[in-house]
């Protein structure tokens, strides 16, 4: 059970990812907010694989 418990920060940093790409997708001007919105995908691929990895630790093996 603790094996997966080391990818808790995987789920945290993508899930800050999504907090801050979010709103800045919006509110940046055309160059960067291009930059915002990969980043909100990142986020929620990270947290994704974040999640799965910390439920089943050994899924990519």
């Amino acid at each position: 059970m603790h094996a997966g418990l080391k990818f808790i920060p995987l789920i945290v940093a993508g899930l800050g990812a999504v907090i801050w790409g979010l709103p800045a997708s919006h509110r940046l001007r055309y160059p960067l907010d291009i930059a915002a919105a990969l980043a909100v995908l990142a986020g929620v691929l990270a947290t994704v694989m974040g999640i799965l990895l910390t439920i089943i630790p050994a899924f990519f093996r």
